[in-house]
């Protein structure tokens, strides 16, 4: 017997709303990147060691022999609102304790570090230096 398209539509909605509460559910976490960076930084270097919060921060406040460092924009608290140095704009916290929104998007992380990184230093970083600095963003409460 076919189903009404009352009935019909009714299912679509339903199986639409359990896949975004599935998506809601399986949302990353700043940890599932920090493995992430960590376990492609080791296939690039077997010997690589544990990111480093401590050459994080260095790397973070750093300019890199430009005239931007990750400080510029997000400020040398990230957990403050920062500002671009260019436009001005706004820039919500970068640290996960401060805005819990921040590193839950593979999208959003891989589009911000590979924009930043080349403002910053001219190309992409490393999974190494992705990892430091999310080990310096996840030490600040």
């Amino acid at each position: 017997m076919p189903l009404s398209p009352n009935k019909s539509r009714a299912g679509v909605l339903a199986a639409m709303l359990l896949l975004l509460a599935a998506g809601r559910a399986a949302a990353d976490t700043p940890a599932d990147f920090a493995r992430r960076f960590d376990a492609e930084a080791r296939k690039l270097d077997p010997g690589q060691g544990d990111a480093s919060a401590a050459r994080g921060e260095r790397f973070f406040k750093d300019p890199h022999g430009g005239e931007w460092s990750c400080s510029s924009c997000h400020t040398a608290n990230p957990l403050q609102t920062g500002r671009h140095a260019t436009t001005g704009k706004t820039i919500a916290p970068l640290a996960p304790a401060a805005n819990a929104g921040r590193f839950t998007s593979p999208a959003k992380v891989e589009k911000w570090f590979r924009r930043n990184c080349k403002d910053v230093l001219s190309r992409e970083c490393t999974p190494a230096e992705k990892g430091d600095v999310l080990a310096y963003l996840r030490s600040l409460q």
